[in-house]
């Protein structure tokens, strides 16, 4: 049985789509995916995404400037427009035609009109999805890429169904690459997914908790110091989403109070950010600049948050995680050679 080359198997089509080295995407985390941690990612080989939902155009057109000015590379803008206020996201979605940005990533509902729309106007689009109605939805409207997030990934949550089996359900006859999603912070979750199909992985998670993010400080050490089974899938994160919809976080006193505000009461401030107030219950997470009681902000983080035991730079943890792809693949060949052989 001859040996499969380990490392062109981490280099997927989708690489060449994307124009990237690794089958990595950086994650659109609101406010964390900004340019340098962006940059930093494309420099290490991945795929970078900015984190855009609910930006004002201005902050689109800066942070494309910005990134830019960092990388040459291809990137996409994330964007969730059943979560954006119409007029806000019409601004945006021009923003990012005016700049020829290549690709746009969309979560959430699927907005088949607005899918259109980019396509016909050249953009590829990539859209996150949690199960397969969704998924059929997307592709019949045309998306180029789809990212299949399972239930253990931190911040919002579409769908119920594990990352694996997601995976399994739809690569086996999906027109379209398929990312995987949830619950990924190494490189042996990057070989699994591999072997279910996907053409590449989407680390939100691995790559918050890295120098070069944007998140607070302490959002980040929350995440080093949990275990996989710390997290919390909780509704009690909701303000300034269009839905009471589920999350994935660290436990706070939100989530043991398990605080569900009605719309007669009057919003409570705990802190600022970004030169805007967070309101007790939002779904903003604390960022670098974040002031006030950060804990009680949304701390997502997805169930692969065990396996980061550190903060480090982005180069540092996707060498990491490639590195123990390679090793587990070369592993998995020679169980399955020794296999062959005793055929």
């Amino acid at each position: 049985m001859e040996l499969v080359n380990t490392m062109q198997a981490l280099h997927t089509p989708l690489c060449d789509m994307l124009s990237c080295k690794h089958p990595i995407l950086l994650a659109g985390m609101g406010g964390v995916s900004r340019h340098a941690l962006a940059a930093a990612v494309s420099r290490a080989g991945g795929f970078p995404v900015l984190g855009m939902v609910r930006e004002p155009a201005t902050r689109i057109r800066a942070e494309v400037k910005a990134l830019r000015e960092h990388i040459s590379a291809p990137f996409a803008v994330n964007l969730i427009p059943a979560a954006t206020d119409k007029a806000v996201l019409h601004a945006q979605v021009n923003a990012c035609l005016q700049l020829k940005v290549p690709f746009i990533e969309l979560f959430w509902d699927i907005d088949q009109d607005l899918i259109h729309h980019l396509k016909a106007e050249g953009v590829q689009v990539i859209h996150q999805i949690g199960n397969r109605h969704d998924a059929e939805q997307a592709l019949e409207a045309g998306v180029d890429i789809l990212i299949a997030q399972g239930c253990e990934a931190g911040g919002h949550i579409r769908g119920t169904t594990s990352t694996l089996a997601l995976l399994a359900d739809l690569t086996s006859q999906c027109p379209v690459p398929v990312v995987a999603s949830g619950g990924i912070a190494s490189g042996k979750g990057l070989a699994a997914a591999l072997a279910l199909g996907a053409q590449g992985v989407n680390l939100g998670t691995a790559l918050l908790a890295t120098d070069e993010s944007n998140a607070h400080p302490h959002h980040k050490q929350r995440i080093v110091d949990a275990g996989t089974d710390d997290t919390i899938y909780t509704r009690c994160f909701y303000r300034n989403w269009h839905e009471p919809a589920p999350v994935r976080v660290l436990a706070n006193r939100v989530t043991r109070w398990n605080h569900v505000e009605s719309s007669t009461d009057t919003p409570v401030i705990i802190g600022q950010q970004d030169g805007q107030v967070v309101y007790l219950s939002s779904t903003d997470s604390p960022l670098a600049d974040a002031t006030g009681d950060i804990d009680a902000m949304a701390i997502y983080a997805g169930q692969g948050c065990g396996q980061i035991t550190q903060v480090v730079p982005v180069q540092q943890r996707m060498t990491e995680i490639l590195q123990e792809a390679l090793n587990t693949l070369k592993l998995m060949e020679r169980t399955l050679a020794i296999d062959a052989a005793a055929l």
